[in-house]
């Protein structure tokens, strides 16, 4: 397949009616899957109500069909079509937080979307993304369009459109560029089906920044139990993994020190993930930084790129800092978890 390159730029006025825009649109009305930035990583998209599209992004990314997809929406009045009602809390969270990176969970209405896009659930995941490219051509489409990240499934998710070149040149119709994302790491979604509402990714929006609009929120104990079906994206398999083994290290920069010694005395080339204040402090083959740790949406917004960074190195093994989990760094070590096959050195 010839993947077609077709480039924006996210501040000309008339993003409605722009050609490239456009073309997008029309590829995704003939149930083709198009690449297109949002304002956390770039998704691959594709018309939700079409079980022929959908099946065209699980093949793209080689993602199992058990696990599934978020809907896009441009205006909030698509919602109404696929979705059987809209709690109290989610209703404010929407006024809040869309568009942006939160994606609520609703009781879905049967008929519209595809049961794949769902994975044959009850409930379906919806967000409004707050990338004006991504809305144009949601928009423009006049579809909801169901899009997980526009990466090869387990691999590093993609902040800029050559990294969804790096991943699926050839297998999908377009690839839109935009410009390298924002936040870097996805939404944060969140189930509005239950009495108390339970964050079942952490993401872009942070559990303190929700309570403050509705109150108490739960956090499900089944992040991190890989063996049991996902109500969530983000939830069933090891996501995110740089080629070489990646570990998390408690205990500091003293603690990585003391491993880099010993795997170089055994012949392993070494790389390290650290911040900017601490890139200094690492005697080992690759030292990469990822943010500052004074700013830790420094480091969401780095992050994916350097674990795709270490491929491009031959690095045998890789060690990594830990951060604290408060605000957007739950997300991070979410991440990092999921990169690591939760391999942790206390």
């Amino acid at each position: 397949m010839n993947t077609k390159y077709l480039s924006v730029d996210k501040n000309v006025d008339s993003l409605d009616t722009y050609p490239q825009i456009l073309e997008a649109a029309s590829l995704l009305q003939k149930n083709e899957v198009v690449a297109f930035p949002t304002e956390t990583v770039y998704g691959l998209g594709g018309n939700a109500n079409s079980d022929e599209a959908v099946a065209k992004i699980y093949e793209a990314k080689g993602r199992p069909s058990d696990n599934p997809l978020i809907i896009h929406i441009g205006e909030v009045e698509q919602i109404y079509s696929f979705v059987e009602e809209i709690p109290g809390h989610a209703q404010k969270l929407m006024e809040v937080f869309w568009p942006g990176p939160l994606t609520i969970i609703f009781k879905k209405k049967d008929g519209e979307l595809s049961k794949k896009a769902t994975a044959g659930l009850s409930t379906v995941a919806v967000r409004m993304p707050d990338h004006p490219v991504a809305r144009a051509i949601i928009k423009a489409s006049r579809l909801p369009i169901a899009a997980p990240s526009a990466n090869r499934s387990g691999k590093p998710s993609p902040t800029t459109a050559q990294h969804v070149r790096d991943d699926l040149d050839g297998r999908i119709a377009a690839i839109v560029d935009g410009g390298p994302t924002g936040i870097g790491v996805e939404s944060t979604v969140l189930d509005c089906t239950t009495e108390i509402p339970v964050i079942l990714r952490p993401g872009g929006i942070s559990r303190e920044q929700i309570e403050e609009i509705i109150g108490e929120v739960a956090v499900d104990p089944a992040l991190a139990n890989e063996g049991e079906a996902p109500r969530s994206p983000g939830m069933k398999y090891t996501h995110y993994a740089p080629e070489a083994p990646l570990f998390l290290v408690k205990g500091g920069p003293e603690a990585i020190r003391q491993l880099i010694r010993e795997k170089k005395q055994q012949g392993l080339t070494v790389g390290v993930l650290t911040t900017e204040e601490n890139v200094s402090s690492y005697d080992a083959d690759v030292v990469l930084a990822c943010g500052k740790r004074a700013s830790l949406e420094t480091v969401a917004g780095r992050l994916y790129e350097v674990l795709r960074e270490f491929n491009t190195t031959s690095v045998d093994i890789i060690f990594s800092e830990t951060f604290p989990r408060e605000g957007v760094g739950e997300a991070i070590m979410n991440r990092l978890l999921k990169a690591a096959g939760n391999k942790v050195i206390e």
